[in-house]
């Protein structure tokens, strides 16, 4: 075996070793992908169905408003002192309930804590989102920077390996920035 043979073969063993920690790489990225991308559309799911319970509250209001409304218009009609008492205590029971159903924090279901909560799933949903996005720019550079590495072995260009490990790099960054700092970077 002559000496520039194994030194292509110590070289091919080297890129071997790139390929092998770019993949490594590759498949933590796209787990945390995979990951944010289940949370992201689980939080887009709690925001839809926080702003439905939300709408149900504000028509169930206008319904319980107008009739109120309508209940105190008939009042001034009404002459039978008993059925005057009884609407009065009717209305007032309508107002109690529509005041409660604007705000509930003892149960959380009022429309302002409900408008809160989904603003809440709506912001996670977005920073998983992010996070989403960037482990996808990740991945395709880990996945360009394996295709450059496979492809320096074959060709035997030396530069091609720089080109790999530098994509790597960029790939391993884009991956701590989805990990540690999703929204410090915006892509899109």
């Amino acid at each position: 075996m002559s000496h520039e043979a194994g030194a292509v073969e110590g070289g091919n063993k080297k890129v071997a070793l790139l390929i092998g920690v770019l993949a490594l790489f590759l498949a933590f990225s796209e787990q945390g992908g995979n990951e944010a991308q289940t949370n992201s559309l689980a939080y887009n799911v709690e925001a839809s169905n926080l702003w439905a319970f939300f709408q149900a509250k504000t028509i169930r209001g206008t319904v319980v408003r107008t009739a109120g409304e309508q209940l105190d218009l008939n009042l001034q009609a009404m002459t039978d002192p008993a059925q005057k008492a009884a609407a009065e205590k009717r209305l007032e029971s309508w107002k109690q309930t529509v005041a409660r159903w604007e705000s509930e924090p003892d149960t959380g279901e009022g429309r302002k804590e409900l408008a809160a909560r989904a603003k809440s799933a709506e912001d996670k949903r977005d920073y998983q989102g992010r996070k989403h996005d960037h482990y996808e720019v990740s991945s395709a550079a880990l996945q360009l920077a394996i295709v450059i590495a496979s492809s320096s072995i074959i060709t035997g260009i030396g530069g091609l390996v720089w080109l790999a490990a530098g994509l790597g790099v960029l790939g391993v960054a884009f991956m701590a920035i989805a990990a540690f700092a999703p929204m410090a970077v915006h892509l899109f």
